[in-house]
């Protein structure tokens, strides 16, 4: 039985509207062209229809979405269609949920070097799965990953997860290997591996003069204070993490899938703004059992959430391995017939937002919510503000 859909009492976007002054003049252009799409996003800006009943003649107003991958309220039929295009493309194996985190001391550089720092994070871990899969396994895998920059109370938390299924083909690629039960790799050698690859790939771009330090971390542009940044971190553990998903790889999926086309909280996390206060319910590792209730100031509210806008044209979601983007359908096809597993292909694909709407949430958006039998119908389109001549 599908949960009825219910509109949050406050969002994202209220809060920028009314509180957006608190940001000052100097507002970066990237952050400003998020404000304004979240803010614009459905409202007679960006243009829409009017709609009446073809039963009752029931009027309302349909205004656009912003479409921007940074709005709560958007990209919806793209992350449904994301999360079933990966579930149809599930191997015949066990599947392994991998995270690769970096130490607390390499998060103000990164922040200021999000395109550099974010590719070599994607580079790195991939390159470290890889290699030590050929070492270990002896064999070819594949893998997609996904990059999250925050953590439940919205600081800065870059870290990447990966599904791994638990096997490789053979170079020659007839011949399929499946790794045992509940083992796939060595977690102190990805740990290791992915420590010197990091490290290396930075220090490389800082000799490059690729990265920038203004501000807060202006000193780390002194050669002796980045060497000793990098020293320090030497003696950190990079934490990797990598199991078997209790609840199978459909449910890892489903969980990426709430984060692949939107930015750090959703709209039904926050619960009120009061006094100048967001309250919202986030999930402290420490008590995982239930979720806690935090308050930011408002301002400080938006600058976290603005600290997790992505570099333009910046792919958060990449593949690798025998699963790479050029290579997947015919790799995934080649290991299901070793498998013996019949190839199907999903029909959902092809489902228009309106149709994933009806399935997924059991809201019908053309059903008259005044006589709840009869069906809207475009009578008038409006442009949008920015619209030209």
């Amino acid at each position: 039985m599908k949960t009825p859909y219910k509109k949050p009492n406050i969002e994202i976007a209220d809060i920028f509207k009314n509180y957006r002054h608190l940001l000052g003049e100097k507002v970066p252009f990237n952050h400003t062209r998020v404000i304004n799409a979240i803010t614009n996003c459905r409202t007679d800006v960006l243009g829409g229809h009017q709609l009446k009943c073809d039963t009752c003649d029931f009027k309302k107003q349909a205004y656009n979405s912003c479409r921007n991958r940074h709005c709560p309220k958007c990209q919806f039929t793209a992350r449904q269609k994301w999360i079933e295009a990966r579930t149809e493309d599930l191997l015949p194996c066990k599947y392994f949920h991998a995270v690769f985190t970096v130490p607390s001391e390499l998060r103000p550089l990164m922040l200021r070097n999000k395109k550099i720092c974010y590719d070599i994070l994607f580079k790195a871990a991939s390159e470290t799965l890889k290699e030590v899969a050929k070492t270990h396994f002896k064999a070819d895998i594949g893998f997609f990953g996904v990059l999250h920059t925050w953590s439940q109370t919205l600081v800065d938390h870059p870290h990447v997860h990966f599904v791994i299924p638990g096997g490789g083909l053979k170079k020659d690629k007839n011949q399929w290997l499946p790794c045992s039960e509940n083992y796939l790799l060595p977690v102190k050698t990805l740990s290791k591996v992915f420590r010197a690859k990091f490290l290396e790939k930075i220090e490389e771009a800082n000799n490059k003069n690729k990265l920038i330090f203004p501000g807060q971390i202006e000193q780390l542009s002194h050669p002796g204070i980045f060497r000793e940044l990098i020293l320090t971190c030497v003696k950190k553990s990079f934490n990797v993490d990598i199991r078997k998903p209790f609840s199978g790889p459909k449910a890892v999926i489903r969980y990426l899938g709430g984060y692949t086309h939107r930015i750090a909280i959703s709209n039904h996390r926050i619960i009120k703004v009061e006094n100048d206060q967001v309250y919202f319910k986030y999930r402290d590792p420490n008590d995982p059992s239930k979720k806690k209730v935090m308050s930011l100031h408002v301002k400080e509210f938006m600058r976290r959430y603005l600290l997790h806008t992505l570099p333009s044209g910046f792919v958060r979601i990449r593949h690798y391995g025998i699963l790479s983007s050029r290579m997947k359908k015919k790799n995934s096809i080649q290991v299901k017939k070793l498998c013996k597993v019949k190839v199907n292909f999903c029909a959902k694909l092809q489902e228009s937002w309106k149709e994933l709407l009806i399935r997924i949430k059991g809201v019908d958006p053309d059903k008259c919510p005044s006589c709840e039998t009869g069906k809207f119908e475009i009578k008038v389109s409006f442009a949008s503000l920015f619209s030209t001549a």
